[in-house]
Parts: C-alpha cells; structure tokens; sequence
C-alpha cells in the first residue's frame, strides 16, 4: 500500500552551490552575491539562498528533533536523560524535553484529523 502523501508541500530551495576553498577563505565572498552587479538579479538570487538556508534550517531541526526522540526512548537500555540530551545539543534541559515531545510527534506521522 502507497504511503499516504504529505498535506503539506515543502518549499523547494535553491541549489546550493559549493565554494572553492579559496574564495570560502575571503570573508567578503558570500555564494558570489558579491559580484552581481544587477539589483534586481542580486535580490532575487539572495532571496533564494535565504529560503533555501530557512528550509535547510527546518529540515535540520526536525532531524534533532527525532534523535533526541530516539535517544531518550524508554525502550532503549542506553537511553539518555533530558538534561544529557540538553548538554550534547546546547540546549536548556526544557527545550530538550520540547524537542523530544515533537520528535515524538514527527516520528508519529500526520494525526488522523490532519486535512
């Protein structure tokens, strides 16, 4: 049986591109947005990477999310405490207890009263 589709449809980011060493190095240089001369073309393509890095940013976030879940699973023998968790990801140890309920929620699927 096909899984269910996602109601909600991801926002598709913009390649992005890795730099050569050499132009990571210069603190100026930033996905070459610096050497856009065109306005126009300079908001667009930075608009882009913004998007791109907010959902690379979510999607990230809710990997933490499901490993902290899975990490403080009960049926793990190994499992770790919240304030564990917390000091592994830089978290306050109630934030870390946030992110294990909604890895537990991600990990859960969609509710049934999800449209």
């Amino acid at each position: 049986m096909a899984e269910p589709e996602r109601t909600e449809r991801r926002m598709r980011p913009a390649p992005l591109l890795f730099e050569p060493s050499e132009a990571a190095q210069d603190p100026e240089h930033f996905f070459d947005l610096e050497s856009i001369e065109d306005p126009a073309e300079l908001l667009a393509r930075a608009t882009e990477l913004a998007l791109a890095f907010r959902a690379a940013e979510d999607r990230a976030v809710e990997f933490q999310a499901v490993a902290a879940a899975q990490l403080a699973d009960p049926r793990r023998f190994d499992r770790l405490s919240p304030a564990v968790i917390a000091a592994r990801a830089e978290w306050t140890e109630d934030y870390a207890r946030r992110m294990i309920e909604f890895g537990e929620d991600l990990q859960r699927g969609p509710s049934p009263e999800t449209p």
